[in-house]
């Protein structure tokens, strides 16, 4: 169904993922892959942390960048429940792509070029779970953040025939 009025002004807001270390992983996310970190809200048992990638040519004071996180779109949600960094029984959580827990696939991440950002992935020692000479598509690769979860290197014009 097409958008309609009443549908008219609905944005897809953010994805969120369950993360052990919050340190690990927002060094990847904002270190590795570039994203801001926009907003962090802490509570009792689990703190949220809001990433996104500025465009605004940092323009935007942290109070602005908090203040429209729910304005946005295509925003990426760390969760992290409390004492997980430190438990040595936990198990991490489930990357959806292996059994148990198959289900959520991936993140995707669009680049002016995929083999130049692999290159400097490569550099900063980030996993791979598929590089682009890899496999049937040559154009993609995937990453593997700190908790296993897969990150979809894609170029910014992509034809799917």
């Amino acid at each position: 169904m097409p958008s309609t009025a009443e549908t008219a002004s609905f944005k897809f807001n953010h994805t969120m993922i369950r993360v052990k270390d919050p340190k690990a992983s927002l060094h990847f996310y904002t270190e590795i892959m570039g994203m801001d970190l926009l907003s962090e809200k802490k509570f009792d048992d689990f703190t949220l942390y809001f990433l996104g990638y500025d465009h605004s040519n940092s323009s935007q004071t942290a109070e602005e960048k908090q203040a429209t996180v729910f304005h946005r779109e295509a925003l990426l949600e760390l969760t992290h429940n409390h004492g997980t960094e430190s438990d040595a029984s936990f198990q991490g959580y489930a990357s959806g792509n292996s059994d148990p827990g198959r289900g959520f696939g991936h993140i995707a991440i669009a680049v002016d070029d995929v083999d130049k950002a692999c290159a400097r992935f490569d550099k900063l020692g980030v996993t791979f779970k598929k590089r682009p000479a890899e496999g049937k598509m040559r154009h993609i690769a995937f990453l593997l953040d700190p908790d296993g979860y897969w990150v979809e290197i894609v170029p910014g014009s992509i034809r799917l025939d």
